[in-house]
């Protein structure tokens, strides 16, 4: 049954769905008991124990020294990017009171895939995804929206840094789909990695940061390390192999209902009625999207 290529892909989209939307509830644990460098040195030194406990023994890095330089400097671009990314996203789940919340308002991200997918895949959209992309937009708008009379006080504390982090990813997922037929997905995890941790240990070093936790923190931190920058990564990268990167990035604008579950199982929190019906809306656009895209290989079959 996994023969099927499709089939494989959706499987491990769902894997990667399931392993993000735990991130949100696990990192944002963690961060309520340590500070975010320490959070940041240890969530990624154990994601990159994962990643090479699993890539060692099966040789996953066998491809490593066929890699031309164009690929290294790809590697190298989509490392900084992901940094930059990965930085305001927990950035964020730090501000953000209820992970769902964050969750919710990266559901953008299918749009800037879309756009960015225009510009680098040749790919195009329509009306209905046009439908899809105001959907989101006007979803995150309420989502977001607290009201107040000045520009910062419109929006809940967070929101920039998820927009920003979402059209960053959305960017670096494009890259990763041009390249990921030449590179493999366990050399794209371990590489996201090694820059973040790189990077959270170098400021470890500059802001003279205690390394001293406690045990829930670091019980959190190793759960969702495995989770997120191990599983969702890996089982992410290799999904994009199998299914348009547009696909993979609207299945798992599902995340939401499953941080929404986490987030009240957790903490016992949930978002306020608006801002969930925010969320739904949000899906319902991504939906859309998903949609319009369908609408757009099968008139395209027609004519061919």
């Amino acid at each position: 049954m996994l023969e099927n290529p499709k089939l494989r892909g959706y499987i491990l989209t769902l894997i990667a769905t399931i392993a993000m939307s735990n991130v949100f509830i696990f990192s944002k644990a963690a961060l309520m008991e340590v500070e975010l460098i320490q959070f940041g040195f240890y969530w990624f030194g154990f994601a990159i124990l994962w990643n090479l406990i699993y890539a060692i023994p099966k040789k996953k890095y066998s491809n490593f020294g066929k890699l031309r330089t164009k690929d290294f400097s790809f590697l190298i671009v989509i490392g900084l990017l992901e940094l930059i990314g990965t930085t305001l996203f927990f950035m964020a789940i730090n501000i953000v009171e209820n992970p769902a919340i964050v969750s919710f308002l990266a559901n953008v991200t299918p749009i800037f895939v879309t756009i960015l997918g225009i510009f680098f895949l040749k790919e195009r959209f329509n009306k209905i995804e046009a439908i899809g992309f105001a959907l989101t937009l006007l979803g995150a708008f309420i989502i977001s929206y607290q009201g107040g009379g000045t520009l910062s006080e419109i929006f809940i504390r967070g929101t920039g840094l998820v927009l920003l982090s979402s059209f960053i990813f959305g960017f670096a997922f494009i890259l990763a789909k041009k390249s990921v037929a030449r590179i493999d997905a366990p050399i794209l995890s371990i590489n996201r990695v090694l820059f973040l941790f790189v990077f959270s240990a170098l400021l470890v070093l500059a802001k003279d940061v205690s390394l001293v936790i406690s045990w829930k923190g670091l019980y959190n931190i190793i759960l969702g390390s495995l989770l997120g920058p191990f599983l969702a990564a890996l089982t992410g990268y290799s999904a994009i192999k199998y299914l348009e990167a547009s696909r993979v990035s609207i299945i798992q604008s599902s995340k939401g209902l499953f941080v929404l579950v986490g987030a009240f199982t957790y903490f016992g929190i949930l978002p306020s009625a608006y801002q969930f019906t925010g969320g739904l809306i949000t899906i319902l656009g991504v939906l859309f999207i998903i949609g319009g895209k369908k609408y757009l290989l099968k008139k395209r079959k027609q004519v061919n």
